[in-house]
């Protein structure tokens, strides 16, 4: 029996509804149902020891252990984690035959815990806004109440009482939740392109940043609740673009109570294993969580070309916006008959079907993402942001012009799809990183005429062997002529270094790649260098880029700058972030 992971929950969870604790335990299935019974009757025992008899107790079962929950107040939530896990040490106890923890000592420990981070101010504050029906956020250094141009914002230690907030200044601004395992952070970068050509001031966070208008107001991956906050409480916003990844729902829940729309992408096998979610099914349940903050008025926008999500979006209690690029599905035209609207491509163009209404968004040869047509991916993904933006309101001639322009600068959507020429040969940059994600990218990679093919692939050492050797299989897809292997030394997540090259090349080698074909140079950066050093005119190479992707844009920069000519080596000095 291990425990896998202990965390707090600060809003409504795959486990819980509410702010709590959750405990992820591994154990024989035999062992499962009796472990249960005790912890459950341990945590309540505790709970009523420590005054917090209304809190609520939820198990999550899946092979091989169990997600044990608890509700808690939000101002001790650190003791309700405490709390859980002495929950499962008297359980634990229990089921090996030795003695529990002296419960009058845990009881006096959690007592002292419990006041120590109480913070009656944040609960008062906290009660006042859900009273009034806006955004309420909550860290260590800052407590807020609103979003964007209606928040307020106080330091932690400095809360007043809500009697002295004038809440008629108080409102929250229109937000949109992005998830789904490929196309988010383009989505929300489109969505975001959108509003801002409607004439909006629009902020959005994703897996490189937090950006208002032009403006990064922080570098990195904030594709979590740290991102929301950050970004919700910036006064010149008037509305938000949320990417909300699954780690981020998994480790802390929703970051919002409250949004205009959601997007779900689509659902691959991806980062299947942790926090209990072994499958494609119970990950579907963490994407769709994004439909619980769903205000009146508000929809989430599906893939109607995902199984999972046309199946469960039939059963969702929220209205649904579905986009499809495939030909017309008997569901989207019954959805449509029935008054509901739709994003599909048709005809050469998108188009945004209302009830028995058609009307054409833009023709796929005025798109520069589109690639005349060949990035089906980039297709489904302008899609989506139609359809969230036709719920958030935006005119179809901004929603126009922003797929006109968007793509002809490289900045519009750094690392993904980044066409460079370089010298006669054709380099892409892309940030493709599951199996699902390759094979898209592939296909229309594969549509781009080239003397020669290369692919350049890592994969962090969090997945399972075979969703390792899946990403390396879905590379084929390329046709490539040479596969390069990186190691990604910073994401080797208890992996040793070299094993997820080798585990790579050996499922290439099963797939009948000569091994003369296949090569490891190491880091990121020096696979990009092999890459270029084999590369000659007319030469694609598809560079899967993730932890180096500024030095190696800034690499790319310097040797067009510096008149490098395929066949010569390769500096190794000037590689400088730019």
């Amino acid at each position: 029996m291990t425990i896998t992971d202990s965390r707090r929950i600060t809003g409504p969870s795959l486990v819980l509804d509410r702010p709590g604790a959750v405990l992820e335990i591994h154990l024989p299935d035999a062992a499962v149902e009796r472990a249960m019974g005790l912890w459950h009757e341990a945590a309540r025992r505790l709970l009523d020891a420590v005054g917090w008899p209304g809190e609520a107790l939820t198990v999550r079962r899946f092979t091989g252990g169990a997600s044990l929950g608890l509700t808690a107040p939000i101002d001790a939530l650190y003791a309700a984690v405490e709390l859980n896990e002495a929950a499962w040490a008297a359980a634990a106890a229990a089921l090996e035959g030795y003695p529990p923890p002296a419960y009058d000592a845990v009881v006096e420990r959690l007592h002292q815990a419990i006041a120590e981070e109480r913070r009656p101010a944040v609960v008062a504050m906290r009660d006042a806004a859900l009273a009034q029906g806006v955004t309420f956020l909550s860290d260590e250094d800052q407590l807020s109440v609103g979003s964007g141009t209606g928040v307020c914002v106080w330091p932690a230690a400095e809360v007043p009482a809500p009697s002295q907030v004038d809440w008629s200044h108080v409102h929250d601004v229109p937000v949109a939740l992005v998830t789904g395992s490929n196309g988010k952070t383009t989505v929300v970068r489109l969505l975001a392109a959108m509003l801002e050509a409607g004439g909006r001031t629009t902020g959005l966070t994703s897996t490189d940043g937090v950006h208002v208008g032009d403006v990064m107001l922080a570098e990195g991956d904030y594709s979590g609740p740290s991102g929301a906050r950050l970004l919700l409480r910036q006064r010149e916003v008037e509305v938000a673009v949320l990417e909300t990844a699954r780690g981020g729902l998994l480790r802390r829940g929703l970051p919002v109570d409250h949004a205009t729309v959601a997007v779900v992408t689509n659902i691959a096998d991806d980062h299947l294993g942790e926090y209990g979610v072994q499958d494609v099914e119970a990950l579907t349940d963490v994407k769709l969580l994004v439909t619980r903050p769903l205000r009146e008025g508000g929809a989430v926008v599906l893939n109607a070309d995902d199984p999972l999500l046309r199946s469960r979006g039939a059963a969702l209690a929220v209205p649904v916006v579905w986009f499809s690029i495939d030909p017309p599905r008997p569901e989207i035209a019954a959805h449509l008959a029935a008054g509901g609207r739709a994003a599909l491509l048709a005809d050469g163009a998108l188009v945004l079907a209302d009830g028995p209404a058609r009307t054409t968004v833009a023709r796929v040869a005025d798109m520069p993402i589109a690639l005349g047509g060949a990035a089906r991916h980039n297709l489904a993904n302008a899609l989506a942001a139609i359809g969230a933006a036709s719920v958030m309101g935006v005119p179809v001639e901004a929603m126009r012009r922003a797929l006109g322009a968007f793509g002809r600068d490289t900045e519009d959507n750094v690392g993904r799809a980044n066409i460079i020429g370089l010298a006669g040969v054709t380099v892409i940059i892309d940030y493709a990183h599951n199996p699902h994600g390759m094979a898209a990218l592939a296909a229309t990679v594969a549509a781009i005429p080239a003397r020669r093919r290369l692919v350049l692939i890592g994969q962090a050492g969090d997945r399972s062997d075979e969703a390792i050797r899946a990403l390396a299989r879905s590379a084929l897809a390329l046709r490539p002529d040479r596969i390069v292997l990186k190691e990604m030394e910073r994401y080797l997540r208890g992996r040793e270094p070299g094993e997820i090259p080798a585990i790579m090349a050996d499922e290439l080698r099963k797939h009948g790649v000569p091994g003369e074909a296949v090569t490891m140079p190491g880091t990121e950066l020096a696979a990009v260098r092999d890459a270029l050093e084999w590369a000659r005119p007319g030469d694609v190479l598809l560079l899967a880029v993730h932890q180096d992707r500024p030095l190696v844009l800034s690499l790319l920069e310097h040797l067009r700058g510096s008149g490098w000519r395929p066949g010569t080596p390769v500096p190794v000095e000037e590689a400088r972030p730019g």
